[in-house]
């Protein structure tokens, strides 16, 4: 899978982060979620590489990124580090400015970075999340037991490492199935991939300490921005099958934080660009190249 894009290793200054690149055009850096790794892209990222320059980046803790130690606060994982990593690497390639595509936890990374660094995102593109302070602060049974990791991967060192480690292969394709809504969408070589990156016990515990950050100091930093709004165009795709798009209204969300906001639902679940691939890219390249 993405055979023809190089592979790079970038270091930055809290984080050893593995990209791959291919492509021409102007530059686009596409950030994955939980539990899957850059692969999660490789369904759409060739049709994008005929007109951008793409960087397909796994997180800090993800893939084979590196996973420091989680720290007091678990700030190592904090949405602010893991945009800090993807702004280096950016800069490291050669870009100041570039657009950017998140799903998931990635895109939860490139919302703090808008934040952050606005000035170097042109356009970003975020699939199937609303705020997450907006998601916290409204949580009801629903969504509690839809999003039940929220929950349980939050939990004290080490009770959710042991119970995933006990069979990681097993959680990990369950926590997929279950989000996708339209059967085939994860090929075998893709679910063989985030098995592999899955399998390491680092890497279940650092992707706990990504989600013990959101409940601790992400909430923090979104809480002391709630006075900003963002300049920077959005545009917010989502899964009308999914549990965003059924318990939030996503648009409206992001309207209360965001100037600038466009956006539909696609009939698919929770991983748009491996269950509507096709629809997915004609969104993307539709809004980056208006």
């Amino acid at each position: 899978m993405l055979e023809d894009f190089a592979v790079k290793v970038i270091q930055t200054a809290g984080a050893r982060i593995h990209v791959r690149q291919g492509g021409g055009g102007p530059p686009l850096l596409l950030l994955h979620g939980y539990p899957q790794t850059h692969v999660m892209w490789h369904k759409i990222a060739p049709a994008l590489a005929k007109d951008f320059t793409v960087t397909a980046a796994d997180l800090r803790g993800y893939g084979d990124s590196s996973k420091p130690p989680g720290g007091d606060g678990h700030a190592a994982y904090s949405f602010r580090e893991m945009a800090q990593d993807q702004i280096e690497v950016m800069a490291s390639l050669g870009y100041e400015r570039f657009f950017v595509v998140g799903h998931d936890r990635g895109a939860r990374v490139a919302h703090r970075m808008i934040l952050d660094h606005p000035d170097c995102v042109d356009k970003a593109v975020l699939l199937d999340i609303a705020p997450t302070l907006a998601m916290y602060e409204k949580t009801d049974m629903a969504f509690a037991a839809g999003y039940y990791h929220w929950f349980f991967l939050i939990q004290p060192f080490d009770l959710p490492e042991r119970m995933i480690g006990g069979d990681p292969e097993f959680y990990l394709r369950r926590k997929l199935e279950r989000g996708a809504k339209i059967d085939g969408a994860f090929t075998p070589e893709a679910m063989q991939e985030y098995i592999r990156c899955f399998n390491d016990p680092h890497t279940i515990h650092a992707t706990c300490e990504d989600y013990r950050a959101a409940v601790d100091i992400d909430l923090e930093h979104d809480r002391a921005d709630l006075d900003r709004t963002i300049s920077v165009p959005l545009h917010i795709l989502w899964g009308e099958k999914g549990l965003v798009g059924k318990q939030f209204d996503p648009l409206a969300e992001w309207r209360k934080v965001a100037a600038n906001v466009s956006g539909r639902s696609l009939p698919c679940g929770h991983y748009l660009a491996e269950e509507l691939p096709a629809e997915t890219t004609a969104e993307i390249f539709a809004f980056l190249q208006n």
